[in-house]
This record gives C-alpha cells, structure tokens and sequence, in this order.
C-alpha cells in the first residue's frame, strides 16, 4: 500500500513538474501580455500608402523575456518578426528584463526578491541564468544573435552607425530586413562590477536604463525605497556609456537620478518608454521640466501604449501624449516607445501600427512631420549615439 501511495504521489508531483515546464510558462505570458478589445479606427488608403512609406522604429519592448520563436507568428504577446513585417517596423528595440520584485508597484519596492528566477527556471534556461542576473542578459543577447543566424537576413542586429545605414540602404532598395537593437532594463545586471559593463557591450547591448523597479549600485529608481540620485559607481558607468557608444536611459530612473543624468549628459539621452504627466499623472511618466531637460541634450521621449503611461489603452490618448512632447519641445524629440511585451495590456499589437499614422494624420500633421514621430527621430538618435562602425 505504502508503494503504491509514494508511486502515485511521483506520478502527481511528475505531471505537475510537467505542466510547471511545458505550459507554466506559456500561461503566464499569455496572462500578463494582453491585446484589449478596443475599437481601432478605420485606416484609409492614403494612411496605409503613407504607413508602408515611412522608417518606423519603437524604442522598447520586453519580447526576449519570453519563450517564444520570433521568427514565427505567435498567437500570444504583441511582438515576433512577422507582425513586425506587417507592421512596417524598420527597427525595433529589445530589452533584457533580468529582474522583478514580488508586488511589483509603482510606488515602492525593495531589491531583496526576484520573480524572473522562476521563468528562467520554467523556460529550462542554462543553469547559469539561474542565480546570475549578468547571466540572463547574456543568454538573452546570445538567443537574439542565433534568431538573427536563423532568419535568413530578415533579421538583423544593430550595434554601430554603419549598421543603421546599411539597414536603411537595404529596405530602401526593397529588402525585406527588420533592425534589432539590444538595451537594458535596469543595470543591476552589472552585479556590481565595472568589469561586467564591457561583457555585456561586447555582446551587443548599445541601450540601457540605469535601474528598473527597485534601487541598485546605480542609484534610485522612481519605484525604489530611497529613490536617490546617482551614486559614483552609477556615474562611472554612465560616462562609460557616453565614451562608448551606448545610449543612456532615463526610464524608470528616480527624480535626483533624471536630474544627476541630465546635468552630467554629453550626448543625447532617451526615455525609453512611458507617457507625460501633463496628460496622464502617474509617476512613471515625465514632468515638463524633465521632457525639457531631454530635449536640452537631443534627446527623445517614447510614447507608451498602456494604461500606466496614457491612463487607457485608446491610440488616440497615445497621440494626445506625442502632441504634448511636441508643443512643449518640438516634433524632433518625440517618438514610439511602446512596452509590448512588458506584461502589460495594449490596445493593438506591432501589427497594427498604422493606426497611428491614421491618427496622426487626422490630427493635420504633415508626411515630414509623421514621419519624424513614427521612426526619423529615434534613427537620428541612434545614428548620433552609436559607435562609427
């Protein structure tokens, strides 16, 4: 009796190690990156001729925090290569995600737990991305370079200047290529050590935002407990990033760490992803004052798409926030930064970007000046602040 009750209690535990492994993570994404029911407009042809004109370009998404083929369609998530074909997306941004606290929140977290072990341990990731948060960046960046080794030349990673021209070049001659750039989320993936900013250059990363959701060796983040500014391990590595080629990011950085960048800032710095104040008021999105003090630098704020950056998911509050950036600004210093994939709800995914361009042009703006929104301003900035090649 004793056998067959230890006998079923293994083939108990065995299937639920089973669904933890095959579906567990599957059903997360599919819960946490949601698409709404949102009525789109009605995108007209001359929209549509105009969308399939431009060089559209998002400056972050989450996708490779998640167990997913991008070179096929999926059905969960907002992101692979084919929406992003028919989306028109010239080039796209990908983050490494290393680390999330328990409860995470807006408001105030602590740095001592860690939610993302449990996906990489569901995603049967290499044992070194277990307990290493530089790990988990590396094995992101190396799954990006073997999708890019797969794609037959449909994929290709931007590291340098030459490397967005020659991007350029080949879609305006026709080829069909989609650009990938690696940032960071949060460079607590340094774990501490100067040492670990050249590993993570050397394998590809050319964007990163000094903390995510909860303080670190960097500084404060704008969800942390102290929410300090930059600490002198914080402002090493960000002049490390300027002298490099690697662009610096504000998002999710605390007030004193936005102001300590902005004041010590050479070349342009982005906001990766969010909204303003001025139309939705969460802290996550920026002041006036903060939207000056990055145009100030050349810089460029990305929109966001979901509740936490707009207060909805409705496109036209997405336009409502770009509008702002420009009459405060100027058209220069504004463009997409959608957050797909980044466990959030959206009202349309990469697919159906042109949606934007209708809104755009029912609001009168100009091709050029459509144009400059969609991806002109984020290719300048990446051209400005990329290695040469």
């Amino acid at each position: 009796m004793i056998r067959k009750i230890l006998f079923g209690a293994i083939l108990i535990i065995g299937a639920a190690l089973a669904l933890f492994f095959t579906l567990g993570p599957m059903w997360v994404e599919r819960d946490m990156n949601q698409r709404a029911d949102v009525e789109l407009p009605a995108i007209s042809e001359e929209a549509e001729a105009l969308h399939e004109r431009l060089i559209v370009a998002d400056l972050h998404s989450d996708t490779l925090l998640w167990d997913r083929n991008l070179l096929n369609r999926s059905g969960r998530g907002h992101v692979d290569l084919p929406r992003l074909e028919e989306g028109n997306v010239a080039l796209q941004v990908f983050a490494s995600v290393t680390k999330s606290p328990a409860g995470q929140n807006y408001d105030s977290n602590p740095a001592d737990s860690d939610t993302i072990i449990w996906l990489a341990i569901g995603q049967l990731q290499p044992i070194r991305t277990w307990f290493s948060l530089l790990e988990r960046s590396l094995y992101h960046a190396d799954r990006l370079v073997r999708t890019e080794a797969d794609s037959e030349g449909a994929l290709r990673i931007v590291r340098t200047r030459a490397d967005i021209d020659a991007l350029l070049a080949d879609r305006q001659r026709g080829e069909q290529v989609t650009g990938a750039l690696l940032s960071i989320e949060g460079l607590h993936n340094l774990e501490g050590e100067v040492a670990n900013f050249d590993r993570l250059f050397d394998a590809g990363y050319r964007m990163a935002s000094p903390t995510h959701f909860f303080d670190n060796e960097m500084g404060g983040s704008m969800h942390g407990l102290e929410k300090g500014g930059l600490t002198e391990f914080g402002r090493d590595i960000v002049r490390r990033m300027e002298q490099g080629g690697m662009i610096v990011d504000i998002a999710h950085a605390s007030p004193a760490m936005v102001d300590d960048i902005l004041a010590m800032a050479t070349r342009p710095v982005v906001s990766s992803h969010g909204g303003v104040q001025a139309v939705c008021d969460v802290n996550r999105n920026l002041t006036d004052d903060q939207i000056r003090g990055v145009a100030a630098t050349d810089g460029v704020i990305g929109i966001g798409y979901w509740d936490g950056a707009i207060c909805s998911v409705e496109p036209a509050d997405i336009v409502a926030s770009i509008l702002h950036v420009r009459d405060l600004v100027g058209i220069r210093h504004v463009g997409l930064g959608s957050d797909y994939d980044g466990a959030v709800t959206v009202g349309f995914d990469t697919s159906e970007l042109a949606v934007i361009t209708q809104l755009l042009m029912d609001e009168g703006l100009s091709e050029g000046e459509i144009a400059q929104i969609m991806g002109g301003n984020v290719i300048r900035l990446l051209r400005d602040g990329l290695p040469e090649g």
